[in-house]
């Protein structure tokens, strides 16, 4: 029986490709120079300004052209596709990593956002959407036997 000394980057890396295969399989994908598959998603932060959301999104190797943005039923939806850069068929390169076609992206939206102050710009393969915070819904107190009115003017003079 022989001793085999533990190697935790090749275990990893057995894992990586056992996971990808697992989600490329789930989810289908580009076929890849093998015969594989390889998904594009693009990455996504989502940080918040006094004012606003704001979405980054790197799409490198992209034009506005290839990118469409839909607002419908509180949810944000970015779609798009990145296309080779290089020949089918041609010789001359020896490996190709980074992943191309079709890719959507969705993002719940908080109630009470108006899609139509939502803004979008592109610059050097950044996608910036940005979507203005819903105004807080603020509590309303109704007076028994009176209306709504006067207790406002009852709080103003007091």
């Amino acid at each position: 029986m022989a001793i085999v000394r533990w190697d935790p980057v090749r275990e990893l890396d057995s894992f990586q490709s056992d996971m990808n295969r697992l989600f490329d399989g789930f989810f289908g994908g580009q076929p890849n120079r093998n015969g594989g598959h390889r998904r594009w998603i693009p990455p996504m932060d989502l940080v918040e300004s006094d004012g606003d959301l704001v979405l980054r999104a790197d799409l490198p190797g992209m034009d506005e052209s290839d990118i469409n943005i839909e607002v419908k039923d509180n949810a944000l939806t970015i779609t798009g596709e990145r296309k080779s850069e290089h020949e089918t068929g041609r010789e001359g390169f020896y490996r190709v990593e980074r992943a191309v076609g079709a890719f959507a992206r969705t993002l719940s939206l908080p109630e009470g956002v108006d899609a139509d102050a939502i803004s979008a710009d592109f610059d050097r393969g950044v996608l910036e959407v940005r979507i203005p915070k819903p105004a807080e819904s603020k509590a309303r107190r109704i007076a028994v036997g009176g209306s709504a009115e006067q207790i406002e003017e009852e709080s103003h003079d007091g």
